[in-house]
């Protein structure tokens, strides 16, 4: 990789796949840093038992990701940051996808193929803040659709949130950072304003008039749900753009 910065991302996205784990609920099976035991054994090219897996090399699995998920993704040719927040999101969850939301981002066909005809001109001219936004906007918005959110989604949120901390800080100033945190921390506020003034009876009289009570109650409790994810959410936004601005030279 010509332009250096992929063992950079790679030490941020290490920290957050974490080592060998088999979650009963998690689809890819037994995984080693984020390698599961499927990639593995297609990487190897014959049988591999869950030990395999549990005895992955970090120089190994550097090299899976770098053939598997960086080349694909033209992770060289994109710019500083948006490489970071495309790469973690092609590992986390799938090459294509990762592809195909960043191609919605920039307005380019959306076949999940990163190319030079249509997809990297767009990303290259594009302003890479909002990119980095927009692509973890996204990128939350899929994950909470997925039936396992309720088990991992506190642990994927705060990832996004690390991530496009992490990206902005390379293409941001130290102000514009702040600037970010103080956004992040008004909605978490503001949504959670929301939901204790639902939960306290916010949804409305007149909506409410002639409604059961039990569904009342239910639609009460959903919305404030909502609202309070949302919060928890912004916060972890908050305290991570708050860190990176404070490292910020």
């Amino acid at each position: 990789m010509a332009k250096g910065n992929l063992q950079r991302c790679l030490d941020v996205v290490f920290p957050f796949e974490g080592g060998y784990v088999d979650h009963p609920r998690d689809p890819g099976g037994a995984t080693n840093m984020g390698i599961t035991f499927d990639v593995l054994r297609k990487w190897r090219g014959k049988p591999i038992t869950k030990q395999d897996v549990r005895d992955l090399t970090k120089a190994e699995a550097e090299q899976i990701y770098a053939r598997n998920y960086a080349r694909p993704l033209h992770f060289d040719d994109l710019p500083i940051g948006i490489d970071l927040t495309t790469l973690d999101f092609g590992i986390n969850s799938g090459v294509s996808r990762s592809a195909r939301y960043l191609q919605a981002v920039v307005s380019a066909k959306q076949d999940g193929v990163i190319g030079e005809a249509d997809t990297l001109p767009k990303v290259k001219t594009a302003n890479p803040r909002d990119v980095i936004k927009k692509l973890c906007a996204r990128r939350l918005s899929f994950v909470q659709s997925l039936k396992i959110w309720d088990t991992f989604g506190k642990g994927w949120s705060r990832r996004i949130a690390h991530m496009e901390a992490t990206a902005l800080s390379w293409v941001s100033s130290k102000s514009q950072l702040e600037a970010d945190a103080k956004d992040a921390r008004n909605k978490s506020a503001g949504q959670g304003t929301v939901a204790v003034g639902t939960g306290a009876g916010g949804v409305g009289i007149d909506q409410a008039a002639g409604a059961p009570v039990g569904i009342l109650l239910v639609v009460v409790a959903v919305v404030a749900g909502v609202f309070i994810v949302r919060a928890v959410i912004n916060g972890q936004r908050a305290k991570a753009l708050a860190e990176a601005a404070a490292n910020q030279a």
